[in-house]
């Protein structure tokens, strides 16, 4: 058997950058590895520079670019720097959109990069009741890709990807593979937490994190109902073929 990889120490923590796109149960997801003791956790943190840079009309914008930082190089440093509260782990919840060409990848290795997708359709049917007109860019799949293919080509080794109707339809069983594949002991913990807003939550929680800040565990799969209007079943299918990508090598028992 290969040497199994050392347990993550504050004086060698494990970075854990999950990269995914929105809607796609991110933020319980955060919520499962904050409700563990030896974990710190981060929101979005380059979404007040993608806001800035961007200009893109999302709920709250004003608000987030001025209570966050907007300074990507400093966003960095605090993301390869020492862990907050001397944490052994530090996850990082990552929009995939939110990656702009500028931030380069030189600070890629000094993270463990992992991806959480979910099918287009529900993903899409989702989204739309926050923004207008979602277009591919928003959905941050051909980013999702292009940091998959970077992290591969670093460590030799396939990045785990968590599809989130499987996390839904076995949490423990996933959340237990997906602990496994970056060296971390599964807990217990992670299926269940206490309702309400967290400090690490962004500024943008009373937007988006309404149905998250009233559960208190993984709810059970449910199949997105309705019809895509025809510009989302376009958006859709310019969607699909990252998705297949990475679902390929999706984490599954």
């Amino acid at each position: 058997m290969p040497p199994q990889p050392e347990a993550p120490s504050p004086e060698s923590p494990l970075r854990l950058a999950v990269w995914s796109g929105p809607r796609n149960i991110s933020t319980a997801l955060m919520r499962s590895f904050g409700n563990r003791a030896d974990t710190w956790v981060c929101d979005e943190p380059f979404y007040a520079y993608y806001l800035l840079r961007t200009r893109l009309d999302h709920p709250g914008r004003d608000e987030v670019i001025a209570a966050h930082e907007t300074d990507w190089e400093k966003v960095v440093d605090f993301l390869t720097g020492p862990v907050p509260g001397g944490k052994p782990v530090f996850y990082q919840k990552h929009m995939a959109h939110h990656y702009l060409p500028e931030l380069g990848e030189a600070w890629f290795p000094l993270l463990t990069h992992a991806f959480l997708i979910r099918d287009p359709r529900e993903m899409l049917l989702s989204l739309s009741k926050k923004l207008e007109a979602p277009r591919l860019e928003d959905t941050g799949l051909a980013v999702q890709v292009k940091i998959f293919e970077q992290a591969r080509s670093e460590t030799g080794r396939v990045p785990p990807v968590v599809d989130s109707r499987d996390l839904l339809l076995d949490p423990g069983g996933v959340l237990a593979l997906f602990c496994e594949t970056v060296g971390l002991v599964f807990d217990q913990t992670m299926l269940s937490w206490p309702p309400q807003r967290r400090p690490t939550d962004g500024i943008w929680a009373k937007y988006w994190y309404d149905a998250v800040e009233a559960s208190t565990g993984w709810e059970p799969y449910r199949p997105a109902h309705g019809e895509l209007p025809p510009h989302l079943e376009e958006v859709q299918a310019l969607c699909r073929p990252f998705y297949e990508q990475l679902h390929a090598h999706r984490l599954h028992l």
